[in-house]
């Protein structure tokens, strides 16, 4: 056996042997063996390293700083903005918007800096509210809370979670979007976003303004902002011509944001950059660096593709895991299959999302139903039968086989099998691009 050099990969070597007369031929096999997140664990598998076209990981760049240090230094370093101590005032009841808990933003790192900075500016504990944006997501229970920002901060910061029925209307963007805000937000004097900078398969990146809209907005202007995903502008990786992202940045016309500090995080959920200051300048700059670390060429397309969003929390249901399957989209040939790997142990995530998928009885028929009627939740549904003219997407996850069959994927147990199904399909010598992080990796041809 010898070492791979990839994180948590090994290479086993294998003799295969061939009668051929009166000889006997020997043949070297190599087979490599993958190691990935599942829920809050791993599954292994092993793929004949002839077939490996790419494993998709994160490009080399020059790192510094990391964690809660990387974060002073973009307090220290804010973009387009003066230091938040100067911004704030004493006395200002001030809200800051962090990521529920489907998010990998580790707001136990970035909130103690951003609390020193406002209790630097005269701020007392009293003044300060963190409220978790939940969009259109569950409510946390306490746990989840504490769990999130951590003992000490939960001991001395009000945290609450956003209410989409209690909040203010302030207008309506030009895309036809009514911009109804939690209202502890929007009656806020300063507002302050957190988030962690990745991929988003047709806002083009998650945070900036993203802890706005559609964090802490209702259902129905999540669901006006969403439906122009159908739009061909409304990709991954696009940011000025995106009609979902302008939307969402018209927002702060109306609930102005004083200061975001939003992350990047390596495939160990370890923070590697931090900006901060103006909400567009800031936010720009760390989809430039995502772009250097994330986007990776891939020289052609492949039979198989296998993702997984990298275990818990963003497998944590199918509604979080279907991300990996959009990224996943432009590494697969037509005709081709897409392994998802993810346990989906809350199930698929989303009352309306859910209906959607059991209710069809065509993949068609979901595409047909979100351009006469756009439905938050059932883009998500659409999305996944628009994949499948695509590509057969085969589902290893800890869902009940009959009922994923219901969602018009096909069920495995493990990966190796669901390997084996599509080796079948393929032949033997198709070729495999192996995406351990679909959700933060975008393939890109190369050239």
């Amino acid at each position: 056996m010898k070492e791979s050099g990839e994180k948590n990969n090994f290479v086993l070597i294998c003799f295969i042997e061939i009668i051929c007369g009166n000889n006997i031929i020997k043949i070297e096999v190599v087979v490599l063996n993958f190691k990935y997140g599942f829920g809050k664990g791993f599954i292994e598998f092993n793929i004949e390293e002839s077939n490996v076209l790419m494993e998709l990981r994160q490009n080399k760049v020059n790192i510094e700083l990391t964690g809660e240090d990387e974060v002073r230094r973009a307090l220290d370093n804010p973009i387009g903005s003066e230091k938040l101590s100067k911004i704030v005032k004493p006395g200002e009841k001030t809200v800051i918007i962090t990521s529920d808990i489907t998010r990998p933003m580790p707001s136990k790192v970035v909130l103690p800096p951003v609390i020193e900075e406002l209790l630097k500016a005269g701020l007392k504990y009293d003044d300060i509210t963190v409220v978790f944006a939940l969009g259109s997501h569950r409510k946390h229970t306490e746990a989840e809370k504490r769990y999130l920002v951590g003992d000490e901060i939960y001991e001395k910061v009000k945290c609450i979670d956003s209410d989409a029925s209690d909040c203010v209307h302030l207008g309506t963007t030009s895309y036809g979007t009514p911009v109804d805000i939690f209202s502890v937000v929007a009656n806020a004097d300063r507002r302050i976003c957190l988030g962690n900078i990745e991929y988003h398969y047709f806002a083009g990146y998650s945070g900036g303004l993203k802890a706005i809209m559609p964090g802490v907005s209702t259902r129905d202007a999540i669901q006006s902002n969403h439906s122009n995903m159908v739009k061909e502008e409304s990709r991954a990786g696009a940011l000025d011509d995106n009609p979902v992202r302008l939307d969402i940045e018209e927002v702060a016309n109306f609930v102005p944001v004083d200061f975001i500090v939003n992350v990047v995080l390596d495939e160990n959920k370890r923070i590697i950059k931090a900006v901060a200051g103006h909400h567009k300048l800031a936010h720009r700059e760390g989809c430039k660096f995502l772009d250097s670390l994330y986007k990776v060429e891939i020289p052609e397309k492949a039979d198989i593709v296998v993702t997984t969003p990298g275990g818990y929390p963003k497998d944590i249901n199918l509604y979080q895991a279907q991300k990996a399957l959009e990224n996943a989209k432009h590494a697969v040939k037509d005709g081709g299959v897409i392994i998802l790997v993810a346990s989906c142990s809350e199930g698929v995530g989303g009352e309306i999302f859910e209906r959607w998928l059991l209710d069809a009885e065509l993949p068609d028929n979901l595409i047909r139903d979100i351009q006469r009627n756009f439905v938050l939740g059932g883009h998500k549904a659409a999305a996944i039968a628009m994949l499948l003219k695509k590509a057969r997407i085969f589902l290893v996850s800890d869902m009940d086989s009959e009922f994923v069959k219901r969602l018009f994927m096909e069920p495995f147990n493990d990966v190796n099998t669901a390997l084996e199904e599509a080796f079948r399909i393929k032949g033997n010598n198709a070729k495999v691009i192996l995406m351990p992080y679909g959700g933060s990796t975008l393939p890109v041809a190369a050239g």
